[in-house]
């Protein structure tokens, strides 16, 4: 078994134009101040990251690790959200993905298409200068518009949906082999990945790629009634990122898993800071070290209700003592005897 690494947080939802968070050299100081020993980059946000410099410069790679190290923190992964997302998007949702991209690719589907595909090549260089195993993004979605079976969907949707899928994300995933990078899809409601039989219906059509890898939230499951801790029984070999999000789920007589378009605040599944949720944490920590899950447990913050500062603040010492330090002695030990073949067979009696 491995101890797993932490705690670290996900910078996402804390990068900003204010002090500590406008910056590399000061969000790092802190994360380190408030206890955290890995930061996780989204490397779409310039103010901290260069994908672009650091996939063709060592240079720049190693002092941006450097950076990090002086002040106390390792970067434990880059991110891709935004750019995955992008490699495949339906054109319901052309308006509101045109955000995630540049503004020179915006309003033209194709164009933005191919940066998220050249940013996705990109990343796993990147990630192999700073010397980091795996990479976490979003799949994108082609199908999501037909997620409920009504109107009925044509015979072969799915199928031809998938496939295409497939067929974009097969080169994304050779490029990672390359680098001897995992790149770790995050199983969420909105992808095409968004359960374990999707995720499924995915690997069989890319042969089983050994870089096809899954990012862990269990808040994700929770709110879509999935059971997550046999979610980790079943794919463990395959989740090679974990994301430490809570979440709650209170159906009433109003509404149910769908929310009834209510905010995150009114719906009946909601995220929710690191303990103020249903979250059996020390069931998954147990599973993911029995399993020897060895990659890092990062905070994402994600609360209907608690400030983000408290959620970041309360969240380190909340991962810390659940990472379990796994042990290399049995229980036992101390009334173990010595063994061999023949001692074995005569305690049989088949000598």
């Amino acid at each position: 078994m491995k101890t797993i690494k932490g705690p670290a947080i996900y910078l996402a939802q804390y990068v900003g134009d204010d002090a500590p968070f406008d910056s590399w050299d000061a969000i790092t100081k802190w994360a380190a101040e408030l206890g955290y020993a890995g930061v996780q980059v989204p490397s779409w946000d310039k103010r901290l990251f260069d994908l672009d410099l650091a996939a063709e410069s060592q240079d720049y790679c190693d002092e941006f690790s450097g950076v990090a190290a002086a002040n106390g923190v390792a970067i434990s992964e880059l991110s891709t959200h935004l750019q995955g997302q992008c490699v495949a998007v339906h054109p319901a949702y052309d308006a509101g993905f045109d955000a995630f991209a540049v503004p020179e690719v915006r309003g033209d589907p194709a164009k933005r298409q191919a940066w998220a595909v050249d940013a996705m090549h990109k990343a796993p260089k990147a990630s192999r200068r700073l010397g980091l195993a795996a990479h976490v993004t979003f799949p994108g979605a082609l199908l999501w518009p037909y997620f409920y079976g009504w109107p009925p969907r044509p015979a072969g949707l799915v199928e031809t949906g998938f496939d295409e899928l497939a067929r974009r994300w097969r080169p994304i995933l050779d490029a990672f082999e390359e680098e001897g990078v995992d790149l770790c899809y995050e199983i969420h409601p909105s992808e095409d990945l968004h359960d374990g039989v999707t995720f499924d219906m995915f690997l069989e059509r890319v042969d089983d790629h050994p870089r096809c890898c899954i990012l862990y939230d269990p808040s994700h499951f929770m709110l879509q009634q999935l059971d997550y801790l046999a979610f980790i029984d079943i794919y463990h070999a395959r989740i090679k990122m974990f994301h430490v999000k809570d979440a709650e789920f209170n159906p009433t007589g109003r509404q149910g898993v769908y929310g009834g378009y209510q905010s995150w605040v009114d719906r009946a599944g909601r995220f929710r800071s690191l303990g103020d949720g249903q979250i059996d944490f020390g069931a998954i920590f147990s599973k993911l070290a029995a399993y020897d899950f060895d990659g890092w447990a990062v905070l994402e913050w994600e609360c209907a209700i608690k400030h983000p500062l408290d959620g970041a603040r309360e969240g380190a010492p909340f991962i810390r003592d659940h990472i379990i330090r796994v042990t290399d002695v049995s229980f036992d030990d101390f009334v173990a005897g010595t063994s061999d073949e023949a001692g074995n067979r005569r305690i049989l009696g088949i000598d």
